[in-house]
């Protein structure tokens, strides 16, 4: 969801939208499955594609603001794609807090991963109000949509010819390092059977969407100050959060499981596309200094970059990206929340003429009781959080337990005992 100063020029917009679903041919393309499914779904492109499908302008009951926003948007994650056209909608809402708009974009998991999202916003974008010519893209970018993803044949049967090589010539090392592999993959793949929550444990197809924004050079500074990383101190700032809310519960709380996605996407990669895999970890909850928790995560998250199945988490996305967001999900049923950092544009981006203030990501729960995403935008860091409503029955509770734990973590090194950085009247909820 795009939160805009103003309202942008209709035609300016359409022209954009346009000139982006030529750059990233899986907009005017439909995923077709083969037959049995034999073989992996394919991009094949729509001929019937039409861009006012897609692109609506619309209205949100009054009054009209970010909280009737975040009403409209969470109907919009409930409601289904038609799978007889490309996989996406966008709906202008105009008037937003005065003279302001918002551009809410529905996105099917498959199309785009955040940090392609990121760079299809920003090519799409000008960098001041008066915008750009930026050309109309070559339609070649689109011919790859009729192709399926994946290695050829021949690069799959090279790589099986020097893995049997190698078992021959050294078949105790392959062995174990096999029996390695294997056990890393079931730690990335297997079902778990058990929430460690104790209170977000009900799942349901309802969901219901709350925002809140925090600066992000402290963030940054805190995170160096420990030798951590702005990741760390994100998935900190979200445990101390639910720790407090577990502990307004009276459920004290030892550890939790995450799952993070990890990009695989390259500088060189096409726009377009999912190229992230998914990893799921315990980490711990019950350390009550902030520093120490950060250090804790850190050593948490490290392991995870260590695990021997990352080399092949391109493979199983590639399978999980193209399957039933339902079959992830039942998959991820009982890890307790997804948490996602996707870092965006350092300066301010124009959408025919309109301002970006604000990035706000809503990505799927998979399965979990929500999903926590951070996108950095024009030095803020935009938190969308996306929660199951049978897993967290009070979202503004929860909602405020978070925003706090990033504010503890903002205090980390400040002697005044509020934190200067906080912003008031930041956190809305759909309530």
């Amino acid at each position: 969801m795009l939160k805009l100063d103003s309202e942008p020029e209709w035609e300016r917009l359409v022209d954009t939208i346009d000139r982006g679903t030529h750059a990233v041919a899986e907009f005017r393309s439909l995923l077709v499955g083969a037959p049995f499914g034999l073989a992996p779904p394919r991009w094949v492109r729509d001929p019937e594609f039409e861009l006012s499908w897609h692109l609506r302008r619309g209205a949100t009951a009054h009054p009209s603001d970010l909280h009737a926003v975040l009403e409209f948007a969470a109907v919009e994650a409930m409601t289904a794609f038609d799978l007889g056209r490309p996989l996406w909608r966008a709906t202008l809402l105009k008037g937003v807090d005065g003279n302001g708009s918002a551009l809410v974009l529905t996105v099917h998991h498959s199309l785009t991963d955040g940090v392609s999202g990121v760079r299809i916003l920003t090519e799409m974008c000008a960098r001041d109000r008066t915008g750009t010519d930026f050309g109309r893209p070559s339609d070649s970018s689109s011919k790859t949509a009729d192709r399926s993803s994946g290695a050829t044949p021949w690069l799959r049967i090279s790589r099986s010819l020097r893995a049997v090589f190698r078992g021959l010539f050294h078949p105790v090392r392959s062995a174990r390092d096999g029996a390695a592999l294997a056990a890393s993959l079931a730690r990335l793949i297997r079902p778990v059977t058990t929430t460690l929550s104790p209170v977000m444990t009900e799942r349901s197809t309802g969901r219901r969407l709350s925002v809140f924004d925090i600066p992000a050079e402290p963030l940054h500074r805190v995170a160096s100050a420990a030798h951590c990383t702005m990741n760390d101190a994100f998935l900190t700032a979200v445990l101390l959060g639910l720790r407090s809310y577990h502990d307004r519960h009276d459920a004290p709380l030892q550890r939790l499981r995450v799952t993070m996605p990890i990009s695989l996407r390259a500088p060189a990669d096409r726009l377009g596309g999912n190229r992230i895999s998914l990893s799921r970890f315990v980490v711990p909850v019950d350390i009550t200094d902030p520093a120490e928790l950060m250090r804790a995560v850190d050593t948490a998250v490290d392991a995870q970059r260590h695990e021997r199945a990352v080399p092949l988490s391109g493979a199983v996305a590639a399978v999980l990206n193209r399957v039933p967001i339902r079959l992830i999900a039942d998959m991820l049923e009982h890890v307790d929340f997804v948490a996602s950092n996707v870092p965006g544009s350092p300066v301010p981006l124009y959408l025919a003429g309109a301002r970006i203030d604000r990035v706000y990501a809503f990505s799927p729960t998979l399965g979990t009781s929500f999903n926590i995403t951070l996108t950095t935008h024009a030095g803020r860091c935009c938190v969308g959080i996306n929660a199951d409503t049978a897993a967290v029955t009070d979202l503004a509770s929860l909602t405020d337990c978070l925003a706090a734990g990033f504010d503890t973590v903002l205090r980390l090194g400040v002697e005044t005992p509020k934190n200067p950085y906080r912003e008031s009247g930041g956190v809305h909820d759909t309530r």
